[in-house]
């Protein structure tokens, strides 16, 4: 347990706050949805760091109806008395200096995501007011607003308007409370997505076992109550796991898990095999995920495939002549949830999506070996392990037969020298990073992509007919799929474990489909693909969607495309009285000239860029769209009729 006392003189100052005004993104990302939400997650990582280092059981966030938002803990409270080195306040520093924070040194606490120690000083710079009350016996009030002072002709950026006073009131409470109303002048939008902070706040109650983590949101019509969700999973990562595997089936009914600490590394994993053929780890360094893994994937899969193979040799299902089973053997069908918890943790970027530490990789293998030899104890559990290397010497069968029927189809010119004659237009450019991949959906509207785009650094792949939903197929059948060889042979980077980025030949594969059901059931094939096999792809921003145009209005020499009714309208405005309307049933109706206008051409088209934002709920949405639970994909598609809504298709369908 981290040190009990937690006073100013704890907090270590790096450097000043302007900057962040100034250049949002290098703080916060972008100042798009991403970066709204970030300000938010600065203030609630703050209230897990208590809970995770065992000094707060509960924490609430309300989202308002005027747009701000609050997070209150039952933790410590941020210091509140004078810190030697400014001579103001502990709250005051923590909110204005940027670089400030108790976690730079090691006795205040253990484990901590926000190492940077520029979380609430951003959140503070970059909201119109903040306010906060910190609950230590009595309550403490201090509040900060950014204006424009037009004596000085600048920006004032959390500039305390109330500085921290003790109110003399009386409380039983303990914690921190943070409220807060992001700047309408600095973002894009500043309406918090109820969808996106509740799937974050689950993951958060799923990755700290016991904590109750409460939602509340306000933003309801008159007359309503407010929506209020409570989150507690006395099974932590056990939980978590069968969570991800709703709509899957289980080899055995519960999820094994593990926890021990190496090296001051705490480490924990959870897992559970399905009768599906891919492998779905989700990690988590300090509760921060790590959808690009690091160090501590690389040891817990090393771990897994050492003592998986000794629990084979144990039960005799190996021989003493029989080699080692591969890792791709255990992990076919495998769900994992790994949380580690860690010091001095070194995250690629403020973003944290890898982790940097190479200490990571032995502790967590350690733990990882010694764990399941340990759990290979409980004789409850044998019939657990005989089902998973029963499932591994299945899938290295199919391993077997796969590489032969590769090295056979290799012979034959099958994938990596595919003829492509006929389907792929590639481009005259040299450059991969100049050059982009139209996957197109039907002839019709291949023939119309292959005259409307820009040879040199545009190449276009129509696809003849859907391609196979490589969800429910194991890789020996997904390879034997003409769509899918093609796809694979035209990026020429490989496939699932010898995918390469350095091969790649696009650094943009753009997926143009219509804007209906078929096309939208082809971009959920073809990003189930890249999830699975290419997830690097995705990873490393490469994966787009095209969005054409529903509509053209247009009356003499006036044109306007919409992409959606709402923007319709407008169109129809603009246009004036007179107008003509045509709705495009789908890309083939286009002529080359309006597709290059509207979705071709790089200075005027509009692109989604698909990433990765949560792995868990992007394991989820791949499940229920991609899955057998029929129910679940009609919902979805109910939900999403309108195919071509940008910031619906943003939030549901971007992994």
């Amino acid at each position: 347990m981290s040190s009990q006392k937690y006073s100013a003189e704890d907090i270590k100052i790096l450097e000043g706050l302007d900057a962040v005004r100034l250049r949002p993104g290098m703080y916060i990302g972008s100042t798009g949805p991403k970066g709204l939400h970030h300000i938010l997650w600065e203030i609630v990582d703050n209230a897990i760091d208590e809970a995770a280092n065992g000094f707060a059981s509960r924490i609430a966030v309300k989202l308002y109806a005027d747009g701000s938002a609050s997070v209150e803990d039952n933790g410590r409270g941020i210091p509140t008395d004078i810190h030697p080195k400014t001579g103001v306040s502990g709250v005051e520093v923590v909110f204005t200096q940027l670089h400030a924070g108790g976690k730079f040194d090691e006795h205040n606490y253990s484990f901590s995501g926000g190492l940077h120690g520029v979380g609430a000083s951003v959140t503070n710079a970059l909201s119109e007011w903040l306010k906060v009350e910190v609950y230590r016996n009595t309550v403490y009030k201090m509040a900060f607003r950014s204006y424009f002072d037009e004596k000085v002709n600048k920006y004032m950026c959390g500039i305390p308007s109330e500085h921290l006073r003790d109110t003399k009131e009386k409380t039983d409470k303990k914690g921190t409370f943070v409220h807060f109303k992001p700047d309408a002048t600095v973002f894009d939008n500043v309406n918090f997505n109820f969808d996106v902070v509740s799937k974050r706040l689950k993951e958060l109650a799923f990755l700290n076992k016991g904590l109750e983590i409460e939602l509340c949101d306000e933003r309801v019509p008159e007359g309503k109550n407010p929506i209020t969700i409570n989150y507690k999973y006395d099974g932590g990562l056990k939980d978590f796991a069968v969570y991800l595997n709703e709509g899957k089936t289980p080899l055995y009914n519960e999820p094994i898990s593990y926890k021990a600490e190496k090296d001051g590394i705490l480490i924990e994993f959870a897992i559970q095999h399905t009768s599906e053929f891919t492998e779905s780890l989700i990690s988590f360094v300090n509760n921060i995920p790590t959808p690009e893994g690091g160090y501590h994937e690389t040891g817990f899969r090393t771990g897994l495939t050492k003592s998986f193979n000794d629990v084979a040799r144990a039960t005799g299902a190996l021989k003493d002549k029989d080699p080692n089973l591969l890792g791709e053997d255990f992990r076919e069908g495998l769900t994992a949830i790994l949380s580690v918890k860690m010091k001095n943790v070194q995250f690629e970027g403020q973003t944290k999506t890898k982790l940097g530490n190479p200490e990571a990789r032995v502790p967590v293998e350690t733990v990882t070996t010694e764990g399941i030899a340990q759990l290979f104890q409980d004789k409850q559990l044998k019939p657990v392990f005989d089902e998973i290397v029963k499932k591994a010497q299945g899938a290295a069968k199919v391993r077997l037969a796969a590489r032969q029927a590769k090295e056979l189809a290799r012979a034959k010119n099958s994938i990596e020298n595919l003829t492509l004659v006929g389907k792929l237009s590639a481009c005259t450019g040299r450059k991969p990073e100049l050059n982009e991949l139209f996957i197109v959906e039907g002839d019709s509207a291949g023939g119309t992509a292959k005259q409307a785009r820009m040879r040199q650094t545009q190449a276009i792949l129509p696809l003849r007919g859907k391609p196979l939903n490589v969800e429910k197929k194991r890789t020996d059948q997904v390879l034997a799929n003409e769509e899918i060889r093609t796809i694979i042979s035209a990026l020429g980077a490989g496939y699932g474990g010898d995918f390469n980025l350095e091969d790649l030949k696009y650094h943009k594969v753009i997926i143009l489909s219509d804007a209906d059901q078929d096309g939208m059931h082809i971009r959920c094939i073809l990003l189930t693909f890249f999830f699975r096999y290419m997830r690097d792809l995705i990873n490393n921003g490469h994966v787009y969607i095209g969005m054409p145009p529903l509509y053209k209005v247009y009356k003499k020499d006036v044109v306007e495309y919409a992409y959606d009714d709402e923007e319709l309208q407008k169109k129809i405005e603009i246009v004036g009285k007179g107008y003509q309307i045509q709705r495009y049933k789908g890309l083939g109706e286009m002529s080359d000239e309006q597709l290059w206008e509207t979705t071709m051409d790089p200075a005027r088209r509009n692109l989604i860029q698909v990433n990765i934002e949560d792995a868990a709920e992007a394991e989820q949405m791949v499940t229920a769209l991609m899955g057998d639970r029929v129910e679940a994909r009609k919902e979805f598609l109910a939900q999403n009729a309108n195919f071509n809504k940008i910031d619906t298709f943003i939030d549901k369908v971007s992994l």
